[in-house]
């Protein structure tokens, strides 16, 4: 298990246990390139420069600013954003809980790990956490993370609880500006049709479902270059189908034919 990049405390009224949080997600997996010299095959690094005089500027001497004016800054230093420490930096206060299903997805943005770290404190957060799950909420709180509060919610999950970092009122975009236009009703001579390939189609949901091929084609590609092999072919594109001139299509005798061919392929198996 990775180690925690976050320790501190869950409190709920007088209840308190030490916790710890790690990332739900990781994408270290993923292929990574650096930026190179074509030239000498060497790498190329970044470094702050100043504006002005085009020098690179020290690490000691890197600060953060507020625009007050163009050209004027005012330099904000670690000691001074340190003074607005909030007890949210150290401390999951549930404040308040909601019922889990009313929360809409579309504000859910990361999701951690929450795991007691101190055998102490295993039975404080088995009653949250179980107390949670019969009562069928979630918690609300706030937490610094990155030198910023953010909203969470606290979602019992197996023996842990799921920590999900919530995106700002104002990031989230109303889905009425995007879905008014939309005034059609479905035939419901249809919708029986797609029920039976919904039907089909379903199945239990694996991890394997949400691979990447680009991913492991990469992957290949590296392996090859590895063995100082050639990398393979690219595949001649097919010609263009000269029966593609519409996108227009009897929905009805789609449906009934992707129907047909699904349950054909189902009996095969």
């Amino acid at each position: 298990m990775p180690r925690p990049y976050w320790k501190g405390y869950l409190k709920l009224s007088l209840v308190t246990c030490p916790v710890a949080m790690s990332p739900a997600t990781s994408d270290s997996e993923k292929v990574r390139f650096h930026t190179l010299n074509r030239e000498t095959g060497n790498r190329v690094v970044s470094q702050y420069v100043d504006s002005v005089t085009g020098k690179p500027v020290k690490d000691e001497n890197e600060a953060k600013g507020y625009a007050r004016g163009e050209n004027d800054y005012v330099i904000l230093t670690d000691d001074d954003l340190d003074s607005v420490a909030l007890d949210t930096v150290k401390t999951i206060d549930i404040d308040k809980f909601v019922p889990a299903e009313s929360i809409e997805w579309v504000y859910l943005e990361k999701p951690h790990y929450l795991m007691p770290d101190d055998p102490v404190g295993h039975e404080a957060f088995a009653v949250i956490r179980d107390a949670m799950a019969s009562d069928k909420v979630v918690g609300v709180s706030k937490l610094v993370i990155g030198r910023r509060e953010r909203a969470v919610v606290l979602e019992p999950r197996g023996e842990g609880i799921v920590l999900w970092t919530l995106r700002f009122g104002d990031e989230v975009r109303p889905e009425e500006s995007y879905f008014e236009a939309i005034d059609e009703e479905a035939d419901p001579e249809l919708i029986p049709l797609v029920q039976q390939l919904i039907k089909q189609k379903t199945s239990r949901w694996s991890s394997d479902m949400v691979s990447d091929p680009i991913q492991e084609s990469l992957l290949k590609i590296i392996a090859e270059k590895k063995r100082a092999l050639k990398p393979a072919k690219k595949a001649a594109k097919g010609k263009p189908d000269a029966t593609q001139g519409s996108n227009v299509v009897n929905i009805m005798d789609a449906l009934k034919k992707s129907v047909a061919a699904e349950l054909k392929s189902s009996k095969a198996r």
